[in-house]
């Protein structure tokens, strides 16, 4: 037979029907609405844009430094080429060149 120190543990093991509401209550304030979920897979959405458009131009960007250093190359061989020129010439005329 239940006593009733038995019957306080129980009251107090058990959800009342307050709880339950407030528990409810909490758990319906975290689930999104449909509404809200359209509105967060648009975002998504936008999110996948914005970092395709963000992804194809740092390879535009890598691309025109790629470029850039490749005329850089050719320019540096093409100025030591007229460099050796100009310090040939200078030997075959006898001019002294000076830094």
């Amino acid at each position: 037979m239940l006593e009733d120190k038995d019957i306080r543990k129980l009251k107090e093991a058990l959800a009342t029907k307050e709880d339950l509401e407030n528990s409810t209550t909490k758990i319906l304030s975290l689930v999104a609405t449909k509404e809200e979920f359209i509105e967060l897979k648009q975002e998504v959405v936008n999110l996948r844009e914005n970092i395709q458009s963000l992804t194809t131009s740092v390879d535009k960007l890598a691309k025109a430094v790629d470029d850039l250093r490749t005329e850089y190359v050719a320019i540096t061989s093409q100025m030591d080429r007229h460099e050796k020129w100009i310090k040939q010439l200078a030997e075959k005329l006898g001019i002294k060149l000076e830094h």
